[in-house]
């Protein structure tokens, strides 16, 4: 058998409807509409969500939640991730994104924790760093510098 031979198996392929031919194939006429009303009209139908006047479930229940509008987003990095670079190189926001280990620099700039360990000596320049994070770059002879 080759791939240009292959076919669905004998039935499991049903012939598409075809309707408005007429009253013998059984969806002449209205095809399958019923006679009169809103959902036999051409654009006919009620918008999702609609009950028919009813209160609609999407505005009978609570509203949810709170966006702070005054959040701080930061690109967060654990130093453990900082590994795969040379010793001294310096590490800022920008040689991260260029280096595809974060995808946009966040409006607040980077942020460094300290989960893992740090094996190599980094200049890394940030917005903010945890205690273990400046602790753990400092033992291995890095530097941290907050920008």
């Amino acid at each position: 058998m080759k791939l240009h031979e292959l076919r669905p198996a004998k039935g499991a392929v049903r012939a598409r409807k075809r309707k408005g031919r007429g009253a013998g194939s059984g969806i002449g006429k209205t095809s399958g509409r019923g006679a009169n009303g809103q959902n036999s009209r051409s654009g006919g139908g009620v918008r999702p969500g609609f009950e028919g006047g009813q209160m609609p479930l999407i505005r009978r229940l609570p509203k949810r939640g709170f966006n702070n509008p005054f959040r701080k987003i930061y690109n967060v990095i654990n130093i453990e991730t900082l590994n795969k670079f040379d010793n001294n190189a310096e590490i800022t926001a920008e040689f991260l994104k260029e280096q595809g280990v974060i995808k946009k620099i966040e409006k607040n700039g980077l942020k460094i924790l300290g989960d893992g360990n740090l094996e190599k000596s980094l200049r890394i320049k940030a917005t903010k760093f945890t205690k273990t994070a400046i602790e753990k770059i400092e033992a291995v002879g890095g530097k941290a510098e907050v920008i």
